[in-house]
């Protein structure tokens, strides 16, 4: 019934650039249970995201590279059936295996993202608006549906800060990266009417911006370690992100000397490496974690 095509703009393999928002929330869970973390990372990393993807590639039809597709194939009506397939396949999972609460936060999740991209109210075309939407729901939304699912959690449960200040750095920094991602995509986006963030920055402003916006965020995370977790992890999390600073600069040098540079292959390994490594230092901060409240409870 569906086409391969069709699977292959869910993306599913994107996710992984997205998992480090659940394994941060993972980190700070302290009522976690085995069969919460298995379903809650399938429910979002495998249906979610993906059922989000293609609806987005249903409703933009690039021709050109979108994450994680260098040669998106053609779209058609199947994607778009498939995409609310998924949606629903969440929906009914969070509502078996973890809570109503859980379900809920699935459901507003993937509306916000059909509104991101469907014609009627188009999001994706408001630079600032977008940014500020997809910071919002990727980051600090995510990070608290995932509280409340890995830990099997009401709502109530996320309004305070140790829950609420991690989640908001989440978003801090996906508005850093968010718009280094538009940045391969200028002429696609324009040609559709979306003038993204990227676009009204211009190439050499969206490397100052998330440079910026990164370095502001990274000093945010550094106090939070300091105030509600141990200094040293601060220690840990700057080296994380060494190999992101360090790809980030070489990249911008070759930009500067070549706008061509600024393409999808760069912009892909950028986000390899940078998810890549705050994958690896939020599961060692989980089980850092883990380890120090055994031996409280003991």
């Amino acid at each position: 019934m569906f086409s391969k095509s069709s699977w292959v703009h869910l993306r599913i393999p994107f996710s992984w650039f997205l998992l480090p928002v659940f394994l941060f929330s993972l980190a700070i869970s302290p009522n976690f249970k085995e069969h919460n973390i298995l379903w809650v990372l399938i429910i979002v990393h495998l249906f979610l995201y993906p059922a989000s993807n293609g609806y987005n590639s249903y409703f933009d039809k690039d021709e050109k590279s979108i994450g994680g597709l260098k040669n998106p194939p053609p779209v058609n009506k199947g994607l778009y059936y498939l995409a609310l397939l998924f949606d629903l396949i969440a929906l009914v999972l969070s509502l078996v295996y973890i809570n109503t609460t859980f379900a809920i936060m699935i459901l507003v999740y993937g509306a916000v993202s059909k509104a991101y991209s469907h014609p009627a109210i188009r999001l994706k075309k408001y630079a600032v608006t977008s940014w500020i939407i997809t910071g919002v729901f990727q980051g600090l939304f995510t990070f608290l549906m995932c509280y409340v699912g890995i830990n099997n959690y009401g709502i109530e449960q996320t309004f305070k800060a140790p829950v609420l200040v991690p989640g908001l750095l989440t978003s801090l920094m996906l508005w850093a990266n968010y718009p280094m991602t538009q940045i391969y995509q200028h002429e696609e986006d324009s040609k559709r009417g979306d003038i993204t963030l990227s676009i009204r920055l211009g190439i050499k402003g969206t490397f100052y911006f998330t440079g910026a916006f990164f370095t502001i965020a990274a000093g945010a995370f550094l106090w939070y370690f300091n105030e509600f977790l141990k200094p040293e992890y601060g220690f840990t999390f700057v080296l994380a992100l060494l190999p992101v600073l360090i790809f980030f600069s070489i990249w911008f040098f070759r930009v500067q000397e070549n706008p061509a540079k600024a393409d999808y292959t760069h912009t892909m390994r950028l986000n390899l490496i940078s998810s890549t490594f705050l994958n690896l230092f939020f599961l060692w901060l989980f089980l850092e974690v883990t380890q120090v409240q055994q031996y409280l409870n003991n």
